[in-house]
């Protein structure tokens, strides 16, 4: 058992055994470390425990033990065994033996909220020697035989899906899992199953249809859309290669104090372009390939004009910062390469001097180009200045 350093003020009444020492086979990957948000799916049920349960020991396969006590430093990291029974036993026997309430909480379900751990605990105060969340079935549901023969069709009413955490009464949990019995049934899919297997008394408390199970890809991409997020896109294998492309434009300003910046070069006596930070249109568009490449959102996400801090900011520090994040989800940068569409001022004179500087705030090669729009269009009046470009980046196999 690997012990992480525990409060100073252990109250001990409460625990939360959060359970993910799965392999996730049939997810493909260990989906308790896969991203959500900007935090691993395991790290947001264990915030969520944390915040209702006095303690949380958490059970991780045994080769991610020791790393994960290093990284989960606020709570008890044991490892888990063959079964999810095994794993339980093996986070209850980590339980401090004051403890009144114990929660089991699959770590999979990343989005149950703390008002939910409050209901099932709620109703063990109360009396149950159990308590589970869950939710109506709406589909018909039929029983059936060996040979898949159709021998009931049980009342919707009088069935619920069920839920995880689930909370016991401490002496009762223990109790279970230490009936030899009930050790190894293949029968017993979840800790209420045992406690009613030996006539405790088990309750349903209304649970969260949010509070979906993670089993499949499909189910991590659909949580993402719960909060919010973007999808984990960033972990092909090594070597992987995506392209993106970006685009930006702005429009000339008559403001005589705003200066023409492209590629971070300014040029003197040209007219201005209008925006939130220094309107630089050829690092907006490098930017915006290269975020769309990893799959992290867009310019307006990181740096909304909105934000008074990216007012008047020198968008190769913006580039730069960009480059990091997609560093940080596991890419390398191949290059980027940025076509700029104006009438004036011509940019070959200043095009090495653009390419150095967008170069060095990405950390790697970015090549530009004029073209100008022959006097169609808003570009072509002279009205303001777009850029196109193009981003390749390899996959390292995984987050920096």
């Amino acid at each position: 058992m690997h012990k992480a350093a525990q409060r100073p003020a252990l109250r001990a009444r409460t625990w939360a055994i959060v359970v993910g020492a799965g392999s996730g086979a049939r997810y493909g990957a260990a989906k308790q470390f896969e991203l959500l948000g900007d935090e691993r799916v395991l790290d947001r049920s264990c915030r969520i425990a944390a915040t209702a349960c006095d303690g949380v020991v958490v059970v991780v396969p045994a080769d991610a033990a020791e790393a994960e006590a290093a990284r989960l430093t606020e709570m008890t990291v044991v490892a888990g065994g063959a079964t999810r029974t095994a794993s339980v036993r093996a986070g209850l026997a980590a339980v401090p033996a004051d403890a009144k309430v114990i929660c089991v909480h699959d770590a999979a379900r990343p989005l149950a909220s703390a008002e939910l751990y409050q209901r099932v605990v709620a109703a063990v105060a109360d009396g149950a020697d159990a308590a589970v969340p869950g939710v109506p079935v709406t589909d018909t549901v039929k029983q059936t035989d060996p040979a898949s023969r159709v021998v009931a069709t049980p009342d919707r009413a009088s069935l619920a899906a069920v839920q995880t955490p689930q909370a016991f009464a401490a002496p009762v949990l223990r109790a279970a899992h230490a009936d030899p019995e009930l050790a190894d049934d293949p029968a017993v899919t979840d800790d209420a199953a045992m406690v009613e297997r030996r006539g405790g008394t088990v309750v349903v408390v209304p649970g969260e249809p949010a509070n979906r199970k993670i089993t499949h890809p499909d189910d991590l991409a659909w949580a993402h859309t719960q909060l919010g997020s973007q999808p984990d896109r960033a972990r092909p294998a090594a070597g992987s290669v995506r392209v993106g492309q970006g685009f930006d434009i702005h429009a000339h300003t008559d403001d005589p104090t705003r200066e023409l910046v492209l590629g971070g070069c300014r040029f003197p006596g040209a007219a201005g372009l209008a925006g939130h930070s220094d309107a630089d249109v050829p690092a907006h568009a490098a930017a915006d390939a290269l975020l769309g490449a990893a799959g992290l959102g867009d310019l307006g996400t990181h740096f909304p004009d909105t934000d008074p801090r990216w007012a008047g900011a020198d968008s190769l520090q913006l580039l730069g910062h960009v480059a990091e994040l997609v560093r940080a989800a596991g890419w390398q940068i191949g290059n980027v390469d940025v076509k700029v569409v104006c009438e004036q001022p011509k940019l070959a004179p200043r095009r090495a001097e653009m390419e150095t500087n967008l170069s060095a705030a990405a950390g790697a090669p970015v090549t530009v180009s004029g073209r100008r729009a022959e006097g169609l269009g808003a570009l072509g009046r002279h009205e303001g200045i777009a850029a196109w470009a193009v981003a390749v980046i390899t996959s390292t196999g995984g987050p920096a």
